[in-house]
C-alpha cells in the first residue's frame, strides 16, 4: 500500500483536534459527515519510539463519548462478555492479526530497516489493536473504535451496540 500525502490543511485540523503539533501523521483515515478528520493513520515510529497504534481517533465528539462509558466501567462489561464467549475471543484474535498485517502493510523498507535497527521489531510482531499483545483484551476503548471506523470489529460492533441499547432506554 501506498502512502498518502496529508495536506497542510488536513495537518492543521488534526493539530486543532489534538490541541498540539501532530507527530508521525501520515494520513486522515476517516472524515466525519463534514469531511473534517476523525482518524488519522500514525506512523511505526515517532521520533525513533515505536508507535504500534495504526489508527488514532481524533474526533473529540466521539472521543469524549467514548471517555464518558470508560469512566463509567463499560471496559469491564464488555471484557466480561468477551470472556464468557469464545467466538468474540476467536473474532478479536483475526481482528488483531489484519491489524498487524495492515500495519505492516503501511510500513516502508526504510521502516522496517529503522525498526529492526533500534530493536523494536517484536514490538511489532506482538502488539495489536491498542497496542496490546493479549488478543482477547481490551485496553482502550478509543483505540479499538478507531480501527472500527476503518474496518469494523469486534469491540467496535459491541460499543455501536451499547450506545443503541443506551439511545433506546431515553
Amino acid at each position: 500500500m501506498c502512502k498518502l500525502s496529508v495536506s497542510e490543511q488536513d495537518r492543521a485540523e488534526v493539530g486543532e483536534l489534538l490541541g498540539r503539533e501532530p507527530r508521525g501523521l501520515e494520513d486522515v483515515s476517516v472524515r466525519d459527515s463534514e469531511g473534517r478528520p476523525s482518524v488519522i493513520r500514525v506512523a511505526p515510529l515517532v521520533d525513533d519510539k515505536p508507535f504500534p497504534t495504526l489508527y488514532w481517533l481524533v474526533d473529540r465528539d466521539l472521543s469524549y463519548r467514548i471517555d464518558q462509558v470508560e469512566a463509567s466501567g463499560l471496559i469491564a462489561q464488555l471484557q466480561s462478555e468477551i470472556d464468557a464467549d469464545p467466538q468474540l475471543q476467536a473474532a478479536m484474535a483475526g481482528e488483531h492479526l489484519r491489524y498487524k498485517q495492515r500495519r505492516e502493510q503501511f510500513m516502508s523498507d526504510r521502516d522496517r530497516q529503522r525498526i529492526e535497527a533500534l530493536g523494536f521489531g517484536d514490538v511489532f510482531a506482538t502488539k495489536g489493536i491498542g497496542g496490546i499483545a493479549d488478543t482477547s483484551r481490551i485496553r482502550c476503548l478509543h483505540t479499538w473504535y478507531a480501527a472500527h471506523l476503518v474496518e469494523p470489529n469486534t469491540v467496535g460492533r459491541l460499543l455501536d451496540k451499547y450506545w443503541a441499547t443506551q439511545a433506546q432506554s431515553h
